[in-house]
């Protein structure tokens, strides 16, 4: 398994809420790749919380002041963070180049 790539700051959830995080990958696709598929989403070093719907995006997204365009992010939604909890999550999802890609990337979510 190739090794992950950390490719967002650390983000602040708060305990008790459904939170939705998306994650732009604009900066790391070719300008004509999109990404494909259904993305594998999954807490790493605990089992804490609840990830679900997860998808590759199909509308224009703002994700932390910048607009990522379709299909070039990943949207999921997280529920069961403790205050004070830090959590890592990995995310998997292909792409549409040719060979296809897949890609692999981290970010660490802290509940406040």
């Amino acid at each position: 398994m190739p090794e992950a790539i950390l490719i967002e700051p650390v983000r602040s959830i708060s305990q008790g809420d459904t939170e939705v995080v998306g994650i732009d990958y604009q900066d790391h696709l070719d300008s004509s790749e999109l990404l494909t598929g259904t993305p594998t989403v999954a807490e790493l070093y605990t089992s804490a919380l609840t990830l679900a719907n997860k998808a590759v995006s199909t509308a224009a997204l703002e994700i932390l002041g910048r607009t990522s365009a379709i299909a070039k992010a990943v949207q999921f939604s997280v529920t069961g963070q403790v205050s004070g909890g830090l959590y890592r999550i990995q995310i998997t999802v292909s792409t549409d180049s040719t060979p296809a890609r897949t890609v692999v990337r981290d970010v660490i979510l802290r509940c406040v």
